[in-house]
């Protein structure tokens, strides 16, 4: 319980930060395939499959809502009142990352280098993602205002949103905010909280789209993990080099827009911080493989 839960709870603070994602997170930590994996058998598993997959991700989720909750609460202020220190901090964690997953896959990477190409598909995905964000107007969507052509909209943006909550490196805020949805779902969000429930069948089509497309996403994740590992390993590595750009120009996506991450404002120290932390969490996730490995035993 333990193991899952701080899991979550990292994925939760990468996913409050512009630029950075949950998968990331889960990729770095070691267990992007369990968590895959577990939303794969819940989906298609057989029963038995089923439930462990789901007590999986509940433990998963318990961490995460208690993040999420921190975030809200700390981090999203923090990185208000100091931007450039906690882009620096997130900076330096993707970049320390970097070299300990080519590490842990070095030698399947090593026999399939021909591949390489894929990290550039993936870094230019990520970059791409992140360069179409700051260039697009979002069009304005009024939730409240169903029709046939909103709904079919909110369906494919929700599946297309959701595949940044599985692929390292891509942001989901940012996908809603290039399809011009992120302002619009909030909002609906708030209204339905505030008791207006007109915005409800947009967010209902926009959930089944979510739906949708976690699961097509993953099981297209686990078929390539499994089938073509050394291609998508070079690619997520790709996407998560991308995600440093990301980075950079989150300020620039703050309701008040700052200046971009750059020599000037960059924190070095913050930066070596996010190194030693990833070098933390890579002892954290030896540890915790140790314990489960004598908890077998």
């Amino acid at each position: 319980m333990l193991k899952e839960g701080i899991h979550g709870f990292c994925m939760a603070l990468a996913d409050s930060v512009p630029g950075v994602s949950g998968g990331t997170i889960a990729f770095i930590m070691g267990f992007y395939d369990n968590f895959i994996g577990s939303i794969h058998d819940l989906a298609f598993g057989k029963l038995d499959q089923k439930k462990s997959a789901a007590a999986y991700l509940a433990k998963l989720g318990v961490g995460w809502v208690i993040g999420m909750g921190l975030a809200v609460m700390v981090l999203a202020s923090l990185f208000e009142s100091h931007t450039y220190m906690v882009s620096s901090l997130f900076f330096g964690f993707v970049l320390g990352a970097i070299p300990l997953i080519v590490e842990d896959e070095l030698e399947s990477l090593r026999k399939f280098r021909q591949s390489f190409i894929f990290c550039l598909i993936g870094l230019v995905i990520a970059a791409g993602v992140t360069w179409m964000n700051g260039r697009t107007g979002g069009v304005s969507m009024d939730l409240g205002q169903f029709s046939a052509g909103m709904a079919l909209r909110l369906f494919l943006i929700g599946m297309i949103a959701i595949s940044a909550m599985f692929l390292p490196g891509i942001s989901g805020s940012a996908l809603l905010l290039i399809f011009g949805a992120y302002i619009p779902v909030t909002t609906a969000i708030k209204g339905v909280l505030s008791f207006d429930f007109s915005y409800i069948p947009s967010l209902l089509i926009f959930g089944c789209g979510i739906l949708t497309g976690a699961v097509t996403v993953v099981k297209a994740i686990r078929f390539c993990l499994e089938k073509y590992r050394p291609q998508t390993v070079y690619m997520i590595l790709g996407m998560m080099t991308g995600s440093l750009y990301a980075i950079a120009v989150g300020p620039a996506t703050l309701e008040i827009p700052r200046k971009q991450l750059d020599i000037g404002n960059f924190h070095f120290i913050a930066a070596a911080a996010g190194i030693l932390l990833v070098l933390g969490l890579q002892k954290m996730k030896e540890a915790l493989a140790d314990d489960s490995v004598k908890s077998k035993e």
